[in-house]
């Protein structure tokens, strides 16, 4: 059997290439699964689970298909759509997946994230991050119009576009020494992660012993990235 991890999908009604192939991924593939993980930002934004994205709703059918009758699938909140609630788990059937979990996978305790928390070298962002995960800021912004939440994600999506271009490669990346102290709390000598798009296998060295990241592919209209994870081992697949 097979485990497949996914991240950074960032689906919207505006890109339904990408939406068309990550269906294809579901049907052709994930239903065949031992089990499907989604680590952060399936989605480009979500203002709430009372205004789910226009679009998508050939994706939310699909979802609560293969939940009910193929693998689970396992979904964790991202930058992007952190704002996931009980109403959308509950109609799509998917599951919450808490940052950070640890999992058995084959035989290997294995860290799972998101990846952006690892990114300590961006302090703008998690300053953001910080803000956006206190409760009563939640709260408070589920609590306005839908017209006014549209609008303020909007801006934040253009915002942080624009901040991206500016802001020196090396400090969107994970910070190592980060990296080995998530590893050391949690008694783990392996992890995967998405949020950097920047699809690799580490293999490195903690504590004089070996050690890996498993950095997660983001999706793009003509190329999604899926990692596949079997008793011979991880590999990445085109999808």
């Amino acid at each position: 059997m097979v485990t497949f991890f996914v991240a950074d999908l960032h689906l919207h009604g505006g890109a339904p290439a990408i939406t068309q192939r990550f269906l294809t991924f579901l049907r052709r593939q994930a239903v065949r699964a031992d089990r499907l993980y989604i680590l952060g930002d399936l989605f480009e934004y979500w203002i709430g689970d009372d205004a789910p994205l226009p679009g998508l709703e050939e994706l939310y059918a699909e979802l609560r298909r293969i939940n009910a009758v193929g693998p689970p699938i396992r979904i964790m909140h991202g930058n992007r759509d952190f704002l996931l609630g009980d109403s959308f788990f509950r109609q799509s059937g998917c599951e919450p997946l808490a940052e950070p979990s640890v999992i058995d996978l084959g035989g290997e305790p294995t860290l799972l994230c998101h990846g952006d928390a690892l990114c300590t070298d961006d302090v703008e962002h998690q300053q953001f991050r910080q803000t956006t995960a206190d409760p009563a800021w939640q709260s408070a912004f589920l609590a306005r119009p839908i017209a006014e939440r549209q609008a303020t994600a909007k801006a934040l999506r253009a915002y942080s576009r624009s901040g991206e271009q500016g802001k020196p490669t090396a400090i969107m990346d994970v910070n190592q020494e980060t990296v080995a102290e998530w590893m050391r709390r949690h008694g783990v000598r392996q992890m995967i992660h998405g949020h950097t798009h920047r699809e690799a296998i580490h293999d490195f060295e903690l504590d004089g012993r070996p050690a890996r990241r498993i950095v997660l592919g983001d999706w793009h209209a003509d190329r999604g990235s899926a990692l596949a994870c079997t008793a011979q081992g991880c590999q990445f697949r085109a999808c």
